[in-house]
């Protein structure tokens, strides 16, 4: 499951996104217009800076900016910075593998293999969506949204 962590981090890359070309923004600036703590905000984009994703420059013309072109930037190595591996348990995972206590033998443990087959799933989404594709994306249905 993404956490608000990851959430906040792709809402604050899509508003990035929307700026000009050597335009910057300002934290509190990304926090009002997306509605996110400030404090826990400027955590997420240093991480985000330190992977790779953004660029700051400080003083009065200021802020963060995306460090390469939006079309660049992978959506799945984003939530992996800022969540860790994609796979919804640990046995599950490529890269942060941890057997579980309860499991006698994780080479046939139907949940392990199922939540794998969830996992290839997801990645072969979120590795092949870029910044740009995620921000084009079409709206939800809203009568999904709304459990109709």
């Amino acid at each position: 499951m993404l956490t608000n962590k990851g959430k906040y981090g792709l809402k604050a890359l899509v508003d990035l996104a929307g700026l000009e070309p050597g335009q910057t923004a300002f934290v509190t600036d990304i926090a009002t217009r997306n509605n996110i703590p400030k404090k826990f905000l400027d955590t997420i984009l240093l991480e985000l800076r330190n992977n790779g994703f953004l660029r700051s420059k400080k003083g009065p013309n200021g802020g963060y900016a995306l460090s390469k072109p939006a079309e660049e930037i992978m959506i799945g190595q984003v939530i992996r910075a800022l969540d860790g591996p994609l796979a919804p348990i640990r046995c599950a995972s490529r890269t942060a593998f941890e057997a579980c206590d309860d499991c006698r033998d994780p080479a046939s443990c139907q949940i392990r293999i199922s939540m794998t087959q969830v996992r290839d799933a997801m990645a072969a989404v979120l590795d092949t969506m870029t910044l740009t594709q995620f921000v084009a994306s079409e709206q939800p249905d809203q009568d999904l949204i709304a459990g109709e």
